[in-house]
């Protein structure tokens, strides 16, 4: 009796074992095809290894990122999310019915540069800038750009899975989900038309990213 107790538990644990793997084996294979899809990217944009560690300016030319891309690329480590916004994702920043569901609609909170804190967020409104850093508990937002994907009234931006904190193509949070402020604006200018430099201020600004209420 007692040997039939010990097989069963045995078959057990290894029922819950298997499980576990599988379950792990699944995450692992969702982890690694998200990871696939937004490297080339990724490593196509980054600055080398050497630049990462100083935390200089970063130079990143936009000629090649096509309306409605977003392109990601590290600047001191972190995640810097670009975005060429169309005419219509611009259109819709500045409709009543989305300004209505988010927390700071005028970025009243330090959470930009001043020559950033406008309706687009950004020196060249066609361009968003931000770190894509979740302000509620620093996780990676996905770039969710298409209205309607997450209910009929989405307008197209960032959802934290996380926790659920959304953001519009301003970075401008919505209102009650976990994530209390925007994500931050890091200091950038332009160096012509299309070459974006990350990490310096248009002349006469000194905003730093360590001003920011949250980062």
């Amino acid at each position: 009796m007692a040997e039939s107790r010990a097989l069963d538990t045995t078959a057990e644990t290894l029922q819950v074992k298997r499980r576990d793997f599988l379950y792990i084996a699944t995450g692992a294979v969702a982890g690694v095809g998200a990871l696939l899809t937004a490297w080339p990217f990724v490593d196509q944009m980054n600055p080398d290894a050497a630049t990462i560690a100083a935390g200089g300016p970063v130079t990143v030319d936009l000629a090649s990122v096509q309306a409605g891309q977003q392109i990601v690329v590290r600047w001191q480590t972190r995640p810097i999310f670009i975005v060429n916004r169309t005419p219509a994702i611009l259109s819709e920043l500045k409709s009543v019915s989305l300004l209505a569901m988010l927390r700071d609609p005028d970025s009243a909170e330090l959470q930009q540069p001043p020559y950033a804190t406008n309706w687009t967020r950004s020196i060249k409104p066609e361009y968003l800038v931000v770190v894509g850093i979740c302000t509620h508990l620093g996780c990676i937002p996905t770039f969710t750009a298409t209205p309607g994907e997450l209910g009929p009234s989405w307008p197209g931006g960032y959802l934290c899975h996380c926790h659920g904190s959304r953001y519009d193509l301003a970075g401008r949070v919505f209102k009650g989900v976990p994530a209390p402020l925007n994500l931050p604006v890091p200091p950038y200018r332009f160096d012509g038309d299309t070459k974006l430099v990350i990490g310096d201020n248009p002349k006469g600004e000194d905003f730093s990213i360590s001003m920011v209420e949250n980062l």
